[in-house]
């Protein structure tokens, strides 16, 4: 009978040891890259980690995005029913979906670049990604057409996507709450410092000290 010499079995067991952990974590790593890939390409309800509800203010309006349905505009009241939209976060990244409490449409961008609402909010023209820009406002661009942004002209009418930038007053929007209501982490108070009110700050007479 044969009988291996220890130090052969010994490095048979070290090596054993070395293999089995060094395989387990290769292949925890790739089953982690295949979930994160899954999961980006194929979202759905149970990859969403948070839904908000609060209204986009226009900075172009002064007033607010609604969803009346197929229709969408930035003319909505503040505390309006219309005005109230429900945003839904994934997982990864800062894709958002945008429904109407009230209409339950989604904002959507067709491949023309056309705004409109749409009851099934699956498809990629329904996604949109969040840029907060230097300004304490946010962007929103289309997750499928790159560079094409949602936007509203001074009558409240939504802009194609092919027609916008990210510097353009158009497509900077404010995340508020209802009835004046701003959200904490995304306050920010602007004035407009115009011709007008230079004049006017000029004109103004100084109080008597007497």
């Amino acid at each position: 009978m044969c009988l291996l010499p220890s130090r052969f079995i010994y490095v048979c067991l070290q090596f054993l040891v070395l293999y089995f952990p060094l395989q387990e974590s290769q292949q925890s790593t790739a089953d982690f890259r295949v979930y994160i890939e899954n999961h980006t390409r194929n979202p759905d309800d149970l990859s969403r980690k948070q839904i908000r509800i609060y209204q986009l203010y226009s900075r172009t309006t002064g007033k607010h995005v609604q969803i009346l349905g197929k229709k969408i505009n930035a003319n909505g009241d503040d505390g309006g029913k219309y005005a109230l939209l429900v945003v839904e976060t994934e997982t990864f990244g800062s894709h958002i979906r945008i429904k109407g409490k009230e209409s339950e449409h989604y904002i959507c961008m067709k491949k023309n670049g056309k705004i409109v609402g749409k009851l099934d909010g699956r498809n990629q023209e329904c996604v949109f990604v969040e840029e907060f820009l230097e300004n304490n406002y946010t962007a929103l661009v289309s997750a499928k057409y790159k560079g094409w942004y949602l936007g509203f002209n001074r009558k409240g009418r939504p802009k194609k996507g092919s027609q916008t930038t990210q510097t353009q007053q158009e497509v900077h929007f404010m995340k508020r709450h209802p009835n004046r209501r701003f959200d904490p982490l995304e306050e920010f108070r602007f004035t407009t410092v115009t011709k007008r009110t230079r004049r006017a700050r000029r004109l103004k007479p100084i109080p008597s000290t007497s």
